[in-house]
């Protein structure tokens, strides 16, 4: 069962691929990079709620320049889900 992504933390870069750097959800938050590695390895699967109780899955994608980055299933080039989220507190 995927864990439900709830927010993020962004630092101040404008790259939208870098911008993210840990994701969160209730009673959990860790880094942008260990949650690439927990889903390449198979250990850990992610997803956003659209809302109406749908849910899109969460991937690793890489940019134009090499770069790993999450972002859901419906997004296009950019991670617009996973941005538009909260900040974790």
């Amino acid at each position: 069962m995927a864990d439900q992504i709830a927010c993020i933390n962004k630092d101040d870069r404008q790259n939208p691929y870098q911008r993210i750097t840990h994701i969160g959800g209730t009673g959990w938050r860790m880094t942008l990079q260990d949650a690439i590695r927990a889903i390449e390895s198979g250990k850990r699967s992610f997803h956003v709620s659209r809302g109406g109780g749908k849910t899109v899955a969460v991937v690793v994608a890489t940019s134009q320049h090499g770069n790993k980055y999450l972002k859901t299933e419906a997004d296009g080039d950019e991670p617009n889900n996973l941005l538009s989220l909260p900040e974790c507190r």
